[in-house]
């Protein structure tokens, strides 16, 4: 076919200037040169790159040019996570804080950015023999969790944070166990924990680290291998001990009472004694100033009625009467009382029980009845 052949018409003819010999196809027409100004300069330029440019394969600056913005893009978003924070570097200096969610940046070499899992509990464990106060040897097991609480500091405020505080952790626990008793190491570790974990957050904070210590636990501690059966023994000791004093504890709560129940019964009796005894010697004092009185107003009716008294007395509690001259003998079958069980009247009489006594005898009433003294009683031989 003629289309087949260039430069050829359907005829076989060459192609003129003519309509016989013309080109089917018409050439492109240039744009002039001077003008559309510069927006079709920049246009132009742009097109020429990413691919109005001569030849099979277009420009090959186009492909760096793309290539170049892909990488600007993907170096300038940022994705933070949710339990991330992003430390950006200006040339190497910290200049903020990203939060949680997407961010931008300057591209590198300008900015970069450190992600920092800053909300993960991390946790440090670790066995160790401490030496206790009173020089034993125990092995201690610890627990620390920690979390990040400012990325800066954890990252540029000293070289290697969680080993910072992992040696820390083990000088205050040596601490802390070094305070304290065998016996507090080995069952009251509770309040040892606390003054551990005080103590490490201010370490802590003074070594610039940017870590907080949510917890530490002193989970363990045990004697050594080696000594374990004598501690045994011991706790079996302190176990019987406190068995020992819970009773002792036991029976005093339950005699101590009764013996203060005792005491304040002994207490109130002897109250009462007292007071009976006060008011006796009270009523005989003024029993005897009252008779003093009337010995004075009547010496010989009082005298004779004190006799009495003491006769009628001394009746009642003796079931043999023997009269004054010593020759009569009376034998009374109920001293003080008659047939029916009520007090007598004096069986005697003063003129048969005691001799008369008269005003020539110069001795006192309560020294003229008592007899004579005997030989080697007391009285002169």
């Amino acid at each position: 076919m003629a289309w087949n052949i260039p430069g050829k018409n359907d005829n076989g003819s060459d192609r003129g200037s003519g309509n016989n010999g013309q080109n089917p196809w018409p050439p492109k027409r240039k744009r002039p040169s001077g003008g559309g100004g510069g927006f079709d300069r920049i246009g132009q330029g742009l097109r020429d790159i990413f691919g109005g440019g001569s030849g099979a394969g277009g420009n090959p600056l186009r492909w760096v040019a793309i290539a170049a913005a892909l990488w600007l893009v993907f170096n300038c978003f940022v994705l933070v996570g949710e339990q991330q924070r992003g430390v950006v570097l200006r040339f190497g200096e910290v200049a903020r804080i990203m939060q949680p969610g997407p961010n931008f940046k300057m591209p590198w070499p300008i900015e970069s950015v450190q992600k920092v899992e800053a909300t993960q509990i991390r946790r440090f464990e670790r066995t160790m023999p401490v030496l206790t106060r009173d020089e034993n040897i125990v092995n201690v097991s610890f627990n620390v969790q920690f979390r990040v609480s400012d990325p800066e500091l954890f990252l540029f405020g000293t070289r290697d944070a969680e080993a910072m505080l992992q040696q820390v952790a083990q000088s205050v626990v040596r601490e802390q166990i070094g305070r304290a008793d065998l016996d507090a190491a080995l069952n009251a570790r509770g309040p040892l924990s606390v003054a551990a974990s005080t103590a490490l957050q201010a370490s802590l904070e003074a070594y610039r680290t940017g870590l907080t210590v949510t917890e530490v636990n002193l989970q363990d501690a045990r004697p050594p291998e080696e000594v374990k059966p004598a501690f045994d023994e011991v706790n079996s000791a302190q176990q019987m001990n406190e068995q020992l004093i819970n009773r002792a504890r036991a029976y005093a709560a339950q005699v101590v009472p009764e013996a203060r129940g005792a005491a304040a019964r002994t207490r109130t009796e002897s109250e009462g004694y007292k007071t009976a005894v006060v008011a006796r010697a009270t009523g005989d004092a003024e029993r005897f100033s009252l008779l003093v009185d009337e010995y004075r107003n009547a010496p010989e009716v009082t005298r004779k009625r004190l006799w009495l008294e003491t006769v009628q007395q001394v009746l009642a509690d003796n079931r043999k009467i023997v009269g004054g001259d010593g020759r009569q003998l009376i034998y009374v079958p109920m001293a003080g009382q008659g047939a029916g069980g009520t007090p007598s009247q004096p069986l005697l009489t003063p003129e048969v029980l005691s001799p008369t006594v008269t005003a020539e005898d110069p001795r006192p009433a309560a020294t003229r009845n008592t007899p004579r003294p005997t030989r080697g009683q007391g009285g002169n031989p």
